[in-house]
């Protein structure tokens, strides 16, 4: 009988603990505050706080955002993951003077509740080239026509403003959040966080009733170390240089094996870079034609091509390099600044260093028995035809086709098992 009362005390403390945690998780917000571009590594940041606060059931979830856009593939991440999240979702752009732009548009348009700070604008989502260039018109209007399906099917479900969403995408229009509101775009404007909750308090959800945030807790969720870490990683320049410094790394070990400290940061380097590569649009072409570029730099030390090589390996690098990142990007682009300098220095080196080797390929050698051919020495016991010389501060066995005196002067012409083959030096003999 007491083991039966055990149980049951045992099941009431469990369901009571249960109760206990969903009450503090409804009364509970979660806050992310987004300052950066749309890449990967606030994909991922957005991500996991999203899942966390549908696992802990938390009252809602805010999204602090300022952006001037991103990453396509990033968005659609980030748009997936509000579509999926079992507790509203409110993206609030702010403080004052922040933006929500391109990419931002549809994170804000995704959201349950879409409010701004006064002093905001919402806007400019036509799609761009890699560092916003503009890209060819056939792409172009490719890109643009699936981004505007994309966004009205989102404005649409959200009960938003279709027609300037449409508008936002294909004509970059731009509002403050005044405007914003007035066209259904957003659906308040609070001053602040306070003015927000208080603003949202009571607000009905589709499909995930009423929000109760009286006396509610904000808990920020602060970014990971993996997210620190992606986000550093993600940028191009830093990949970029990640992937040359993994090359450099590797090229030192292969050619000096146990050299080991050079091999560990190149292939740390290397690992990183292509971690990275994974999560930005890259054009394998390019990253092709970098390895090709250190190939043919390689192959100018072993073979003499008379710089040929190493040109083309310069050209295989700043044509890798300039190809190596595409996709409608803003914001995330490899800068001139990072390019023209590292592809400068990584050339320069390889070039510096082929000329030693070949230059050592083509000078005579100074050490060892080779080293001895062209050199003048004294005959110190008569040559007929074998006797000694002294040569280079020693004394050597040698032969000559002409007999020669001590004190003769000679030439070394070839040396054989160390003995010395020499003739007279011109015009030096005591004969």
């Amino acid at each position: 009988m007491k083991k039966y009362i055990r149980l049951l005390l045992s099941l009431v403390l469990f369901l009571f603990c249960c109760a206990g945690t969903g009450m503090a998780a409804k009364n509970e917000v979660y806050v992310i505050r987004v300052a950066d571009p749309i890449g990967p590594g606030v994909a991922d940041f957005l991500k996991s706080g999203l899942q966390k606060a549908s696992n802990e059931d938390v009252a809602c979830i805010i999204i602090e955002l300022d952006t001037p856009g991103g990453l396509a593939e990033s968005m659609r991440t980030i748009v997936k993951a509000i579509l999926a999240c079992r507790v509203p979702v409110v993206v609030y752009v702010a403080p004052s003077g922040a933006r929500a732009a391109s990419a931002g548009v549809m994170i804000t348009i995704a959201a349950d509740i879409a409010a701004m700070a006064p002093g905001t604008n919402i806007g400019a989502a036509h799609p761009v080239g890699s560092g916003g260039k503009e890209i060819s018109k056939t792409m172009s209007e490719k890109v643009t026509n699936d981004m505007v399906a994309h966004v009205k099917s989102i404005a649409k479900k959200r009960g938003r403003n279709v027609e300037w969403v449409e508008k936002a995408v294909r004509e970059s229009v731009s509002v403050t959040e005044t405007e914003a509101l007035e066209e259904n775009i957003i659906d308040l404007v609070a001053e602040d966080m306070d003015d927000l909750i208080r603003q949202i308090n009571g607000r009905k959800v589709e499909g995930k009733g009423a929000l109760q945030l009286s006396d509610v807790k904000m808990k920020i969720l602060e970014e990971s170390l993996r997210t620190k870490i992606l986000k550093t990683i993600s940028d191009p320049n830093i990949a970029y240089i990640l992937m040359m410094i993994g090359l450099a790394g590797l090229y030192f070990e292969l050619s000096h094996p146990g050299a080991i400290f050079p091999g560990v940061i190149g292939g740390i380097s290397i690992i990183l870079a292509f971690f990275a590569f994974q999560t930005l649009p890259v054009n394998y072409a390019g990253i092709l034609l970098i390895i090709l570029a250190i190939i043919f730099f390689i192959m100018e030390m072993k073979i003499t091509s008379y710089g040929l090589l190493s040109i083309a390996g310069i050209a295989s690098l700043l044509l890798g390099s300039i190809m190596l990142f595409e996709g409608e990007s803003s914001g995330l682009s490899l800068s001139w600044r990072v390019l023209i300098p590292t592809v400068t220095l990584v050339s320069g080196f390889f070039v510096v260093v082929a000329g030693l080797v070949f230059r050592s390929q083509i000078s005579q050698p100074r050490t060892g028995a080779k080293g001895l051919i062209g050199e003048t020495g004294v005959v110190k016991k008569d040559l007929m035809p074998e006797g000694k010389v002294f040569v280079h501060g020693e004394l050597w066995k040698a032969t000559s086709k002409v007999p020669l005196s001590e004190g003769d002067k000679v030439r070394v012409v070839n040396v054989v098992n160390l003995v010395l083959d020499v003739e007279p030096a011109v015009g030096e003999t005591n004969g």
